[in-house]
């Protein structure tokens, strides 16, 4: 298997446990009106960790220049802040009563639709987009129907371990 699909498998894993874990994080806040922000507070906390002084100590170690082209600069930057928009968004789902197997269908549905549009807006597709092969548009409709499918026809929760003992109804009677 070849090293940049082990690493995309490694992303879809994070992503798909994370919007279970953040609502898991607020939840757990015990504070309906801010326990989103300070979900997202601690969110913060690890993407500096992660995001900042995991790539500077690889840089360093590498012995890396740190000239960086104002273009490039601007380009990550902008894509750090749609990044952090979006994860705010999620909260944002979350304190709207958004259930979290939903609002991760529809943004993990809707992203790769999103991004392969972006995408050929900057690189149009070699003849233009009259030459898109069908099984792309037929993979774009396929991702849209399953996030709509999964949102619809989610599971609903369980309340929880059940306690032990038999049952009202199993209780012989008196």
């Amino acid at each position: 298997m070849q090293t940049w699909i082990l690493f995309a498998l490694l992303t879809v894993v994070s992503w798909g446990v994370y919007g279970v874990l953040l609502h898991t994080g607020q939840v757990a806040m015990g504070d309906p009106t801010n326990g989103r922000y300070k979900a997202f507070f601690w969110v913060g906390i690890a993407y500096f960790l992660i995001a900042v002084l995991a790539p500077a100590a690889m840089l360093w170690f590498a012995g890396a220049s740190w000239s960086m082209p104002p273009k490039a600069v601007s380009w990550s930057l902008a894509a750090g802040v749609v990044g952090a928009i979006g994860a705010f968004g999620v909260l944002l789902a979350f304190g709207a009563k958004g259930n979290p197997a939903a609002v991760m269908s529809i943004i993990f549905a809707g992203a790769p639709i999103v991004n392969a549009f972006v995408a050929m807006s900057i690189h149009p597709p070699a003849g233009g987009f009259g030459n898109l092969d069908w099984r792309f548009l037929m993979g774009i409709a396929l991702a849209a129907t399953g996030g709509l499918l999964v949102t619809l026809y989610k599971p609903a929760p369980g309340g929880g371990p059940k306690p032990a003992g038999p049952t009202p109804s199993q209780q012989a009677p008196k």
